[in-house]
Parts: C-alpha cells; structure tokens; sequence
C-alpha cells in the first residue's frame, strides 16, 4: 500500500481537507469507527490517525496550486475592497474568504471523487499545525470549548510535553520561604493549612504521579513529600478511631484513585480512592491558585476525601458528582455514619464558572455520636475583561460563600453564640444546654493579567464565623493535633470565633510551568490565635514532640516543664469569657502545688498575624 507524508504548511493541511472530503465517497472498510471518533481516548495524546485518500495525488497538487494561487487573488480582492468601503469589516471579509475557499474545496473534492484506483493512507499528525483553516470545536469533551486556565483553583498550564498515549505523568514542586512578623521564637505558624514554618526556606510540597488512561480504565497517583506530608495528616481526628495508624499509611499519597470511564451522555467516571475535595474553591495545590495562603473558608473546609465518587458529564457544560465519603477530610469515619455529598459544576458560557458543593450526614466530631453535619459551599467565577492584544490582557473574579452547623448530641444549628441555650429537665430527661454550632463564612478575590499573562495581581480576603470552633484548625501548641486538642485553645461547643483576613498577591510567569510569587498576608481574630515571639513550644520542650499531653495545660519553673495532668473542662452554667479564666485560675493552681514547678505555661498568642510569603512553584 502507497503511503504519502503531507508536509507542515498551511498549505498542505488544505491538501488534507480536500483529500479527506474526497474519501467521503470511498468504501466505509478502509478505517473504523474508533480510529475516526473524537471519544478515542488513544488518539488524544499526539498520536496518529489513518484517513483513506485518493491515490491520484498528482493532478490534485496540481490543482491545489491554482486554487492556492486564486485564494491569494481574492484574499488581495478583499483587502482591497475594505480599504476601500469603510463598512467592510474583518470579519465580513473573513466570512467571504471562508466562502470562497469552501466552494473551491467543494468543486476539487468532486473532482477528486470521479478517480477509480483503490486507496491509500496518508498519516496525520495530530500535533501538525492546522495552517489558515479554522480550529475544530470539540463539543464532546467536557468543557473543552473554552479556555478554563483562568480559574482560580485550576492550573494554568496548556502541555504536557511528557505525555504519552497512555500515561500523562505530572510533576510538582512548591518551596516558600514566609517571613512572619512576629517572629516566633519555635519559627512555629498557627492556623495555616500552607504556610508552616517562619524565617526559613521549607519544601511545601513535592508531588510526583501522574493519569493513566488504556481501554476506559483510569487511575491518578500524585505523592506529597515535604511539609504536606507531616501536616496534612496532622488535621485529621478520625485516625484515632481504631487500631491502625492511618495517618502513617496515607501521609505520602495527595491523591490515590482509580476508576472507569463510560462513553454515555458527556461522559460517566466512577472512582474510588483519596481525591481531591473542591470544598472552598482554592486547589490543594498552590501552583493552581490565584494566591498563595488562601481565606479562612477555604482554609478550614476539607482538601481531600477518601471514598467514591462518581462524575456524570450531562451536557458539555454540566457536571454533577456525588461523594460517598469514610467523613469531612477523614481517612477514616469519626463514628458510625459515612458522608454524603457532592458537587453541581456548570459553565454557562466561556466567562462564568458555578460551582455548588454539599455535604451532610456525616458525625464528623470523634466519638461524639449522634452529632450530624450539614455544609454548603458556593462559588461563583466570572472573567469579564479578556483583551490578550493588550497589556492589561485579562481581569476576573471569584465570589465565595459557605454556611454550615452541627446539631445533636449537646449543639444545635439555631440559637444565640453568645448564649447557651438551656432546655430545662422533664421527667423522663435530664436537663441539657444546647449551644450553637455553626459555620458562615465568605471569601472574594479579584485578579488582573498583565503581559499575555506573564504578570497577575490578585487582591482578596474573606470573614468567618464559627462558634463551636469545629472547623477552626487546631494550633500547633506543645505538639497538639486534631486528634488531641490543646487546652489552650478549647474547641468546646459555642467557643467563638471570629477571623478576617486579606492578601495582595503578584506573580511572575515567565513560562507555564513555573510561576514566582510574592505575597503580603494580614490575618486577624477575636480571641488570640497566633503564635506570637514567645512561639508555640513550652521551656525544655522540643520543636517535634510535646511535653507530658498536648491537651493538658503545661507546668514550668522557668528552665524546664512538666504537665499538669489537668485539660480544659466545660462549665455550662458560666459565660465564655468566665469558663475559660476558671480554667486558666485551676491549671495556675495546680502548677503551685507540684514541688518545683511554680508557673503555668503559656503560649504566646496574639489577635493578628502579618507575614509576606516567597514561593517557586514548578509544575509539568
């Protein structure tokens, strides 16, 4: 069998269309459906199709050279005639072109048509420019008529050079250095889920993995080394329900999944494993996020999940995704119950992006049973200026809201937070205070592309209000955790908690895969959150163990400590303010009373938190 190579030009591309419209007419066994359809996931990775053509190529070269030779004639013709007449514009004159061109395709591919010999493949490359002809719009694929890299929360980059027909490997690598103005003592930062350490260069994250995709089976594997592989776990209670230690198991594993893939509507994929959360908007990873330390409701709401999700592709602009979760970012169910939920994503057209996220059902608070939470989480994105031939080429903004409570087992979603509500004993219940356990919050950002996106500015920040503090992060005080608490900072039922905070973010793209970011970060709160100059770590104590229980009050005489054996102890019938001095008034106690240890510990906690972060992020 004959087999012709077409070259790169323009030119030649034109020579495929009009050798493809001439093999409409040819026997249907030349090729099969799956070398030709758009859902041949084989094809999508810079491989080659088979199209049968027509072997008499000669005469038709031939002819495709007066016909290039005519087209530069009209093309010179319209020009002409639009600076001539003001009202012809360029598109009018593109369309004319188009029609032109069209006819002349028509007229050879008949031509084409009459030719008898048997026929021949010629072999396209699907990377192969397309020359003057108009791109082909894919309205199969899943949002794939427009650009999405403007998201905040998607990444941004167009290639995959290390793409093969089966594997698509990816390769990330996140270093920030964070200068904090309070510089603690212990370079220990509070209330962050990216930004730990102060005053030194640390690996955020480096993620190696990748999709693999043979015959609609799929799998993704994306590792996290470096400081997300010690406090990602750290913010999971869940692992201590149970015998086995899955924080150790998981600790190394970002995403974990695999699945299979349906070609019905859009599209159906059913996965199972730990994937990503979309709770809260901003991506896990920093790379895909329009700042570097997101708002507090994205912050505190969960980056991943481990259990199945399925994706159903309704139209080319409609995902719907329910989650059969073990719990809210747990590896493991915190009591009896699973999670339920999912996501609404739609893009009504190239400049808006809503998503809608819910959760519920779970009793997600350690061996609390009976105690459920509900979750909304909202976000709308619009990009409402795209001029790429400008300087100023692209402004966007997302919007973000989150509502939630907890009810059961002592909390309920309604009531006063500053109140304890109390429900007097009958005769058949005790006396109980309800106290209310809820989460409201929101978070706005604005970014502007300057250079052809080599350049962004991104301003924002957001509220939240979480009385009950369930979602607050636990700070890292004497090696507290989720799992252990501290006393310093109880996250009893009705605590409360208030926090605003904002960034000013600007980035330096000088190519898709890397991006240098400069980022200034003011947080604030109600009650004192972060760490101050006195740092995190009592006296003695070490910067990766605790001294005696993180959830116990700590002793000192100055040089070194011990603990004082007590923890924080809810007092219903007192106001906030007055529970938390009664416990601060018992640990003082109990610290005069062991021999040599005179002294309770404190960390040192302030209301407000400023501190500018560097970061190199990497991304293939």
């Amino acid at each position: 069998m004959q087999i012709r190579k077409i070259s790169k030009s323009g030119w030649s591309v034109l020579a495929v269309a009009l050798l493809c419209a001439g093999a409409a007419q040819l026997p249907a066994q030349s090729t099969t459906a799956k070398q030709l359809t758009s859902e041949d996931h084989s094809n999508t990775a810079g491989g080659a199709s088979t199209i049968p053509v027509n072997p008499n190529t000669e005469a038709i070269l031939k002819e495709l050279d007066a016909m290039r030779a005519r087209i530069q004639e009209l093309e010179a013709q319209l020009k002409a005639q639009s600076a001539v007449h003001g009202d012809v514009s360029a598109a009018d004159a593109a369309v004319q072109l188009q029609a032109s061109r069209q006819a002349l395709l028509t007229s050879a591919a008949s031509s084409a048509a009459k030719a008898s010999p048997p026929p021949a493949v010629v072999s396209v490359s699907a990377a192969e420019p397309t020359g003057t002809l108009a791109p082909t719009v894919d309205k199969k694929t899943p949002f794939a008529d427009a650009d999405w890299t403007w998201l905040n929360g998607s990444p941004r980059t167009k290639d995959f050079p290390l793409a093969t027909k089966y594997f698509t490997p990816e390769i990330r690598v996140d270093t920030n250095y964070n200068l904090d103005l309070n510089h603690p003592a212990d370079d220990t930062i509070n209330g962050s889920s990216e930004i730990f350490r102060a005053q030194e260069v640390q690996v955020e994250q480096l993620g190696i993995g990748g999709d693999l995709l043979v015959d609609h089976v799929h799998a993704r594997l994306m590792t996290q080394f470096g400081m997300y592989s010690v406090t990602t776990p750290r913010n999971d209670a869940s692992v201590g329900r149970g015998q086995w230690q899955l924080n150790n198991a998981y600790r190394y594993l970002a995403e974990a999944y695999g699945g299979y893939h349906w070609d019905k509507m859009h599209g159906i994929n059913l996965d199972a494993g730990i994937f990503m959360s979309y709770i809260g908007l901003f991506s896990y990873y920093n790379f895909d996020n329009w700042a570097y330390q997101p708002s507090f409701v994205s912050s505190n709401t969960p980056w991943f999940f481990n259990g199945v999700r399925g994706q159903f592709f309704v139209t080319q602009h409609l995902k719907i995704e329910p989650w059969f979760i073990n719990g809210w970012q747990s590896y493991a169910r915190f009591n009896t119950k699973p999670g339920l939920g999912g996501q609404i994503k739609w893009t009504p057209n190239n400049f808006i992006n809503v998503i809608s996220n819910n959760y519920g059902y779970g009793e997600d608070d350690l061996n609390i049973p009976g105690r459920t939470r509900f979750h909304t989480d909202d976000s709308v994105e619009v990009k409402y200026y795209d001029h790429p031939e400008n300087v100023l080429d692209k402004m966007a903004f997302s919007l973000t809201g989150d509502a939630g409570c907890e009810s059961g087992s002592g909390v309920a979603c309604s009531g006063s937070s500053n109140h304890k509500i109390f429900v007097p004993a009958t005769p058949t219940s005790p006396a109980v205070y309800y106290q209310k356990q809820s989460f409201l919050g929101w978070m706005a950002y604005d970014r502007t592309w300057f250079n052809k996106d080599r350049y962004a500015l991104t301003i924002g920040g957001g509220q939240i209000n979480n009385p009950g503090r369930y979602l607050v992060l636990v700070p890292a005080i004497n090696g507290a955790t989720a799992l252990t608490g501290t006393a310093y900072f109880p996250a009893d039922p009705g605590q409360p908690y208030h926090g605003t905070d904002g960034t000013i973010t600007w980035d330096f793209m000088p190519r898709q895969f890397i991006t240098f970011r400069t980022e200034y970060g003011y947080r604030h709160s109600d009650v004192p959150y972060w760490a101050g100059r006195g740092g995190s770590t009592p006296p003695g104590g070490s910067q990766n163990s605790s001294i005696g229980s993180p959830s116990d009050f700590t002793c000192t005489n100055g040089s070194s400590s011990v603990d004082a054996g007590i923890g924080y102890t809810a007092m219903p019938g007192l106001s906030y303010t007055q529970e938390y001095a009664a416990n601060i008034a018992t640990a003082k106690a109990v610290c005069a009373g062991i021999p040599g240890y005179t002294t309770l510990w404190q960390p040192d906690l302030r209301r407000d938190e400023q501190k500018f972060t560097f970061a190199i992020m990497v991304k293939f």
